[in-house]
């Protein structure tokens, strides 16, 4: 089996075929996703869609884009709203200062706020970061320091040094359909150094569709091609590399149960 360990199902690419996007999943082989919130106040619209299917599970957080609109909320609110069934995860949350859409300061309060909701429930917390690897890095040293937390840096294009010390301080790194593109040899010689028990896949749909279906709305299904070159780069079959991604998978999200044929 495969997990799309991020993607973005409330979204309104989905809104007309949402049962059959599933279905295509489904077929291909990814038995789980989930659905990340990017956005606290629009949480109810996430919740509902994981609660209509059995497959699928969701998070609860605030883009780094939207930073500034939500500083009201709190790790408490994030707290209590995580004690759902269906939610497994916090996020997605980080710093981008690549659109720089909310101020930087508030980027940073909205994490720091995340990571503690992560360190109170135990669930692991959602990480985006682009174009801000420094600042990442200093962000989780310090507050791993404070008490541990358990994370992945998801969809991961930055730099190998946060790669490395993602790592060193226990995180996980996924991987999305980018690693598939034909100028992303950086990040496949990232992908090879990170340790096999640190893995994930996810496709960040509707966005970033991988070889060879670039340019087209990604979908849950496409997970399989991420995970092809991923097995590539470690030099294993795709059988055991989705071996591999899921059993991680159900150890960082240890929240969500394992179906009997995992």
């Amino acid at each position: 089996m495969l997990v799309d360990s991020h993607c973005h199902l409330d979204f309104p690419d989905f809104a007309e075929e949402r049962d059959a996007v599933i279905a295509r999943a489904h077929a291909a082989g990814v038995k789980l996703m989930v659905s990340i919130s990017t956005r606290v106040r629009k949480f109810p619209q996430v919740l509902a869609i994981a609660e209509h299917y059995d497959s699928v599970y969701c998070s609860v957080g605030t883009h780094p884009h939207n930073a500034h609109e939500e500083l009201d909320i709190t790790a408490d609110e994030l707290e209590r709203l995580a004690a759902h069934p269906k939610v497994v995860a916090i996020g997605e949350c980080g710093l981008d200062y690549f659109y720089d859409k909310s101020p930087r300061e508030a980027q940073a309060a909205g994490l720091v706020t995340h990571i503690e909701a992560a360190r109170r429930t135990q669930l692991p917390l959602v990480i985006h970061s682009r174009d801000a690897d420094d600042d990442m890095i200093a962000i989780l040293s310090t507050e791993m320091e404070k008490g541990a937390f358990r994370a992945v840096l998801h969809c991961f294009s930055s730099g190998p040094e946060l790669a490395r010390r993602g790592v060193e301080l226990g995180l996980y790194v996924s991987f999305s359909g980018i690693l598939t593109f034909k100028r992303s040899d950086e990040i496949r010689a990232i992908a090879a150094s990170v340790p096999r028990d640190r893995l994930l896949v996810e496709t960040d749909s509707p966005y970033l569709a991988p070889q060879p279906r670039r340019g087209q709305r990604n979908e849950p299904a496409y997970t399989a091609f991420t995970n092809e070159t991923l097995a590539e780069v470690h030099g294993v079959s795709p059988e055991e590399m989705a071996r591999q991604t899921s059993e991680n998978f159900f150890r960082l999200f240890s929240k969500v149960p394992r179906p009997e044929a995992a």
